[in-house]
């Protein structure tokens, strides 16, 4: 992190009043991997969930103690709710990758 103030008599008075922060850009950004979608069915009592099989086929998994496997996927609750309520079609399902 680099932090600049304004002092006097020290060789830095050229630089800004203000404090400035920056932040240090780090490689370990999480991507999604986009699976497939969800919909609101057309009666409108469920949820329709569309998964691409070869996206599918690239997730991760884990394995539970009882031995059973599992693929971790995530949605946004804001943009489900959103689908509920017929402000949005569709919102994507995902997985997020380290």
């Amino acid at each position: 992190m680099v932090i600049a103030e304004e002092q006097s008599g020290d060789g830095v008075e050229n630089m800004s009043k203000k404090n400035e922060k920056t932040m240090p850009i780090t490689q370990d950004e999480t991507t999604n991997l986009l699976v497939g979608y969800v919909r609101k069915s057309n009666a409108g009592g469920a949820l329709k969930i569309s998964i691409n099989t070869a996206a599918f086929s690239d997730c991760s998994t884990y394995v539970t103690s009882d031995g059973q496997s599992y693929v971790p996927l995530v949605m946004s609750l804001n943009a489900l709710e959103k689908v509920l309520i017929g402000e949005r079609a569709v919102t994507t399902v995902s997985q997020l990758q380290d």
